[in-house]
This record gives C-alpha cells, structure tokens and sequence, in this order.
C-alpha cells in the first residue's frame, strides 16, 4: 500500500528506437546548418569581423541549442540519449557553413 523502494542492484533500463534517434539528429544537424547559413548571412550584412562574427556564431548556436530543447519541452531524454546530443552535436560542423556565408556576402 506504501511506496516499495527498488533494491540499489535493481537499474531502470531505457530503450530508443534507433529510427526515431536517427530522424531526430537529423533534424538537429539540419537545423544547426540552416541557422548556420543563415546566422553567417546576417553576421557578413552586419560587418562583423574577426572575434565579433566568432561570438556571433557561438550565440546563434546556443541560442538553436535552447529553441531545441524548448521544442522538446526540455524533456531531453524524451527523445535523445544524453544532453550533449542537443547541445553540443553539430555544433562545429556548422562553423564552416556559418564562415563560408559570413565571408560571401
């Protein structure tokens, strides 16, 4: 009738569906290298140089990172593993795009 405590040897085992795991990065790595893209657009029409477009992109970045887990309703292990899926994945792999379309325009 009372709550039962599991026994320390007793673990909580959570399964993913590899498929749904692997849609879910893709949308990550999609979204990282659309606002990539278009963060290095902004950065090259706004003149940033140097430190201040590098800071620019790192802002871009964090800021996709909490509009992602804000998308997942911060219930992160909902729908990825670990944290570092949503925060830290694709994050340098956008820095090329994001440079390439800050020097272009």
């Amino acid at each position: 009738m009372g709550s039962e405590k599991k026994s320390s040897s007793e673990e909580e085992f959570v399964s993913f569906n590899a498929d749904h795991l692997q849609s879910n990065m893709k949308t990550i790595y999609y979204s990282r290298t659309f606002l990539s893209i278009i963060g290095g657009v902004v950065a090259g029409i706004l003149g940033f140089n140097g430190f201040t477009g590098f800071v620019f992109y790192f802002l871009v970045m964090a800021i996709t990172s909490v509009g992602l887990a804000a998308k997942a309703k911060f219930s992160i292990h909902s729908y990825f593993d670990t944290w570092n899926r949503i925060l830290l994945d694709g994050f340098l792999g956008g820095l090329l795009s994001f440079v390439l379309f800050w020097t272009y325009p």
